[in-house]
């Protein structure tokens, strides 16, 4: 385990030597890593519960939803991580199940996830999209909180360079253990995706049909992503090319979402919100209500212009 000391000497900042550990209990070693990503998901579902309404589900559906995402994100993970990386267990494969060494990579979390949700989606008969405009902003609060497990690792750090806010970390280079002062990439991250997150929250309520902010988000992190990772020194790589696997899915990614946009400007989706029909009942009561209460007709009026009506087939 690496306990190097950490500085940044450009900005007269350090050295500091944080503890990877933060504290052991029964022998059992609880990690910073594994706190941070915690809090993170902790903070992700509070926002999701927080807000489920703004894209027409129930918070009910975004708790139920985590029981079958949450592991399936933790699989997905694990899963990239070892196909890209296979080498590492070809030797030994029953390291594969030994997730506590480390091993995790975020597309594969991201689309065990979202492939998993889109299924709970249509058992439950909402809108997959919908929930995917809601889960995608969990995933920045997530990664700009958990990127600072990196730091407390001494990984995910980029190559060497000579800017003002450069990282002077200990590491291996070409066999040699030796000081090196080194992108802060987990950083750079970090920020792009807390200010991804205030983006997107300030779009969620502005958006015009389901699975609109699902394309800003691939557009958004897709492009950082993909620039980042051309800077960090422990990227995976495409089995035995030179290409990242996260550079080219990132930049895939930012394209795709953007040629999308382009699309549904030129031609709106059909059907472009989800409502979920006990939460329209619930506001038609409330409208009515307040009409009822008021004495003047329409005073319950729901101005709210994110409440779509979904048509029925026969009325199409």
């Amino acid at each position: 385990m690496n306990y190097s000391p950490i500085s940044f000497p450009g900005l007269g900042i350090g050295p500091f030597a944080p503890d990877p550990v933060m504290f052991t209990v029964f022998g059992l070693s609880v990690r910073w890593y594994g706190v941070l990503m915690a809090f993170g998901f902790m903070l992700a579902v509070l926002y999701g519960t927080k807000y489920a309404s703004w894209v027409g589900v129930k918070a009910d559906h975004i708790l139920d939803a985590l029981l079958f995402c949450f592991p399936a994100g933790v699989i997905g993970a694990r899963l990239y991580y070892v196909i890209f990386n296979w080498q590492e267990f070809s030797g030994n494969p029953m390291r594969v199940f030994s997730v506590r060494e480390g091993g995790m990579a975020f597309y594969g979390s991201l689309l065990g996830a979202l492939g998993v949700a889109a299924i709970f989606a249509g058992v439950r008969k909402i809108s997959a999209k919908a929930l995917f405009d809601l889960s995608v902003i969990g995933f920045l609060i997530g990664q700009c909180i958990g990127r600072w497990g990196n730091y407390f690792n001494r990984e995910a750090y980029g190559a060497e360079t000579e800017l003002p806010w450069r990282m002077e970390i200990m590491g291996w280079d070409h066999g040699t253990y030796r000081a090196m002062q080194v992108h802060p990439t987990f950083l750079y991250e970090s920020l792009w995706t807390g200010i991804g997150f205030f983006l997107l929250h300030f779009l969620l309520k502005r958006r015009k049909y389901d699975g609109q902010i699902v394309l800003y988000y691939m557009v958004w992190y897709g492009l950082g992503r993909g620039l980042i990772e051309g800077l960090r020194a422990d990227s995976l790589y495409l089995f035995n090319t030179g290409v990242r696997v996260s550079q080219l899915l990132s930049f895939a990614f930012c394209a795709a979402g953007l040629g999308l946009l382009l699309l549904f400007r030129l031609k709106p989706p059909k059907r472009p919100m989800f409502k979920d029909a006990a939460l329209e009942t619930a506001a038609a009561a409330g409208a009515a209500d307040a009409e009822e209460e008021s004495g003047r007709p329409g005073a319950g009026h729901i101005k709210d212009k994110r409440v779509w009506r979904l048509k029925d087939k026969d009325e199409e």
